[in-house]
């Protein structure tokens, strides 16, 4: 990689800025921790944003929308082209993350980082191909190291979008049939498991569709080899442009100082690649769900993970993360808005 800013290293959070949140949540007229993690969250936030108190509007929720070459291996349940079309979808106004994103006032925006074909022009996709799809990762390397470095930098340039926009909170989430197929494969590099143990039905598939997949994963790992010290040309050889993107994003608000809402299991597998290749963003990642995606808990468990939510979702898109968010609006708004003893004239114990 050539690229400067992969090398750059992640900000530490504030201490002082923790040290205050806690001492006003010590404060506040309630029993100490009886608001449990809504706490946790607003303390990590105010040690995030460097402000006893913190807030987490205006949201910037990023999709990045992708084709994979593997999905000519019948690995998924719908067609290719369905990736394009959800991605007219989204700009309509037509799919969970832009209805969510439009409920909570977040922003959205939408990046083509490489559907199949030319899609039509539309308002509001932010054209940044690396390619018509990545390749089929059983047979080749996915991508090219120009086209990595390409996709990482689109979730880079997604998460500078947002602070130049005055985002406080960054949310990834991705598009693309097959992605699965690719987030699984990456996964199972990362932490050397079999691919039986994290492949799962993706869009919906049967029992003998789910083996199918195991089996191509498998047939990928034997192709690359060992990767799991190697995150980001594990990347290159078994990801996809948007998980790149993903995976860019990351790295950048660790680096910028913009905490992440993190989706489900294809957000969480780029988190795992971006803490591997640069530790110090695990300190900026908020996991928001986990994910019916069978992989999902194991690649929690690498990150030291503990989810806000488990709904049985496995849309992606961002819409966990989206789900999500109104905990991180309260828990901000709790620290904020809460009377301390002293205002109330309460005693303390």
């Amino acid at each position: 990689m050539t690229a400067k800013w992969l090398t750059e290293p992640a900000l530490r959070p504030d201490r002082e800025a923790e040290q205050a949140a806690l001492r006003r949540q010590g404060q506040l007229t309630k029993p100490a921790g009886s608001l449990g993690r809504l706490e946790q969250i607003a303390v990590r936030l105010a040690a995030l944003q460097g402000q006893e108190r913190p807030a987490v509007d205006p949201a910037w929720i990023a999709v990045f929308a992708a084709d994979h070459g593997v999905a000519v291996e019948g690995v998924s349940a719908f067609p290719q082209a369905v990736t394009g079309q959800m991605v007219a979808n989204f700009v309509a106004g037509g799919a969970a993350i832009s209805v969510l994103a439009e409920r909570l006032g977040a922003r959205l925006e939408v990046f083509d980082l490489g559907v199949v074909g030319e899609p039509a022009p539309a308002t509001g996709v932010i054209s940044r191909r690396a390619g018509a799809g990545s390749a089929n990762l059983r047979r080749c390397d996915a991508m090219t190291g120009a086209q990595l470095e390409q996709s990482l930098g689109a979730g880079a340039e997604a998460v500078d979008r947002a602070l130049e926009g005055g985002g406080r909170l960054f949310i990834g989430g991705e598009m693309g049939i097959a992605n699965t197929t690719a987030a699984s494969a990456l996964a199972c590099a990362l932490l050397e498991l079999e691919p039986g143990l994290l492949a799962g039905p993706g869009t919906g598939l049967d029992r003998d569709g789910v083996a199918r997949k195991a089996e191509v994963i498998r047939d990928a790992l034997a192709r690359t080899g060992p990767l799991q010290r190697q995150p980001l040309e594990a990347l290159r050889r078994l990801g996809g442009f948007e998980i790149a993107a993903l995976c860019g994003s990351c790295l950048r608000a660790a680096q910028r100082g913009l905490p992440v809402l993190v989706d489900g299991f294809i957000a969480s597998v780029a988190a795992l690649a971006a803490v591997r290749h640069l530790p110090g963003v695990a300190d900026w990642l908020i996991f928001s769900h986990r994910s019916a995606e069978p992989g999902h808990q194991a690649v929690l468990e690498a990150l030291a993970a503990e989810p806000l939510l488990d709904l049985g979702m496995r849309l992606g898109e961002g819409s966990g993360a989206a789900v999500a968010l109104p905990l991180l609006q309260l828990a901000c708004r709790l620290h904020d808005g809460m009377a301390t003893f002293a205002d109330a004239g309460i005693s303390e114990s």
